[in-house]
C-alpha cells in the first residue's frame, strides 16, 4: 500500500510539474533573469537554405517559389534541395526551378542535411521543410542572431495556418511556444522546429542519422558551451494535420525519435544545472506523460477505499477518458498524443528506430 501511496503522489507530481508548475516557474524565472542575444540586423553571411526532400514533387516549385521571394541578397543566398532518393519528379522540378540538387541514396532525413551541409561552403545553414513557407523577412530576422558568438543555433517560430477540421494541434503549439521563449530567454531552448533553423556551418553537427535535429542540435549546443535560442519575429506557417488521428500517427513517428535520444543521446552529460533542470522537466518528463498517466491511473485504482483524494483523482481520468471518447476537441487531443508517447516507446523498445519514413498525403492535406 505505501508503494502505491508513493507512485499515485511521484506520478501527479510530475505530471503537474512537466505540464504546468515547469512552464510557469520558467516565464517567472525568465522575468527575472533574461540573457540577452547580441542582434545585429547588419549581420549577413552567406546562406545555404537546405530543403530536405521525399517525393515533394507536389510542393516543391512552390517552396523554392517562397524562397526566392525572401529580403536577403542574392549573391549571399544559396538554394539547396537534397533528395533523399525521391522516386517522383522532386528533383527534376527542384532543378528547373533553379536550385541546386543533391542526389542521395535512401538513407533518411538527417543523412540527406549532412550530405547538403557537406557541399556548401556557405557560412551559415538553414533548413526547412518542402511543406513549409517563410515569411520575406524570415531569413534575416534568424540570422541576426548569428551575430552573437556566444549564439550557434536559432529557431524560428511556426505558426500554424487556419485549421481546417477537428486537430487541435495549434492550441497546443502556442502553449508550448510561451515556454520555449522562457526558456531561450534563461539560456537555451531545449527543442527547435524543422520549419526553420539556422546555424553556422563550423557549428553543425553529425548525429545519429536516425536522431533527427529537432531535439538533438538544441542540447549539443550547450554541451559544447554554446546557446541555442529561439527568435519569434522570424516566421514560418504550415498547414497542421487535418485531424486529431492524424496528428496521433504523426506524433508516434516523432516520438519514436524522441525516445531513442533521451534513452540514448546522453543529453544529460555535461549540462550547466539550469539547462539540464529544463531538459528533465520539459523532455524527459514531458516524453514520459503517457507511462506516468498509466501509473496514476493504476495507483488510484488501488487506492480506492483508502482516502477521498484517491477516489477524486480516479473520477478525473475516468471523466478525461470519457470526454476523449465522446469527441471532446481538447481532452480527445490530449489523450491521442499522451497515448501516443506510450505506443512510441513500446515501438521503440520492440523494434527500434528506422531512419527513414514516408510522409502520407493525408498529413499534408
Amino acid at each position: 500500500m505505501i508503494a502505491a501511496v508513493v507512485l499515485f503522489w511521484g506520478s501527479l507530481a510530475a505530471l503537474t510539474w512537466t505540464h504546468a508548475l515547469y512552464p510557469l516557474t520558467a516565464a517567472a524565472a525568465a522575468r527575472l533573469r533574461t540573457r540577452q542575444v547580441a542582434r545585429d540586423d547588419a549581420y549577413l553571411p552567406s546562406v545555404a537554405v537546405i530543403v530536405t526532400a521525399y517525393n515533394e514533387e507536389h510542393a516543391i516549385e512552390r517552396r523554392l517559389e517562397n524562397l526566392r521571394a525572401l529580403d536577403y541578397p542574392a549573391e549571399l543566398l544559396e538554394l539547396l534541395v537534397t533528395s533523399d532518393a525521391s522516386t517522383d519528379r522532386t528533383e527534376e522540378l527542384a532543378e528547373a526551378a533553379g536550385a541546386r540538387v543533391i542526389r542521395n541514396p535512401r538513407g533518411g532525413k538527417v543523412a540527406a542535411q549532412d550530405a547538403a551541409v557537406r557541399s556548401t561552403e556557405a557560412e551559415v545553414v538553414a533548413f526547412t521543410d518542402a511543406n513549409s513557407t517563410w515569411a520575406p523577412d524570415a531569413l534575416r530576422k534568424l540570422v541576426r542572431n548569428l551575430a552573437d558568438p556566444r549564439v550557434a543555433y536559432v529557431c524560428g517560430r511556426l505558426r500554424l495556418e487556419d485549421p481546417s477540421g477537428s486537430n487541435k494541434e495549434g492550441v497546443y503549439w502556442r502553449y508550448e511556444l510561451v515556454t520555449r521563449e522562457s526558456e531561450s530567454r534563461l539560456g537555451s531552448v531545449t527543442a527547435g522546429n524543422g520549419a526553420i533553423y539556422a546555424l553556422r556551418r563550423s557549428d553543425y553537427v553529425e548525429v545519429d542519422p536516425r536522431f533527427g535535429h529537432d531535439l538533438s542540435l538544441p542540447y549539443l549546443m550547450p554541451q559544447r558551451g554554446r546557446r541555442a535560442v529561439y527568435e519569434p519575429e522570424a516566421l514560418a506557417f504550415e498547414r497542421p494535420t487535418p485531424t486529431n488521428e492524424t496528428e496521433y500517427r504523426r506524433k508516434v513517428r516523432m516520438f519514436e525519435h524522441s525516445w531513442l535520444i533521451v534513452l540514448r543521446g546522453r543529453m544529460l552529460r555535461g549540462q550547466p544545472p539550469g539547462y539540464l533542470l529544463a531538459l528533465l522537466s520539459h523532455r524527459h518528463l514531458r516524453y514520459a506523460s503517457g507511462v506516468l498517466h498509466l501509473i496514476l491511473l493504476g495507483s488510484s485504482l488501488a487506492l480506492i477505499g483508502q482516502g477521498a483524494v484517491y477516489a477524486v483523482f480516479l473520477g478525473l481520468q475516468l471523466g478525461l477518458l470519457a470526454a476523449a471518447l465522446a469527441g471532446v476537441g481538447l481532452a480527445r487531443y490530449y489523450v491521442l498524443i499522451t497515448s501516443a508517447t506510450v505506443v512510441a516507446l513500446w515501438n521503440y523498445l520492440r523494434r527500434g528506430v528506422p531512419a527513414t519514413w514516408a510522409p502520407q498525403r493525408e498529413e499534408l492535406a
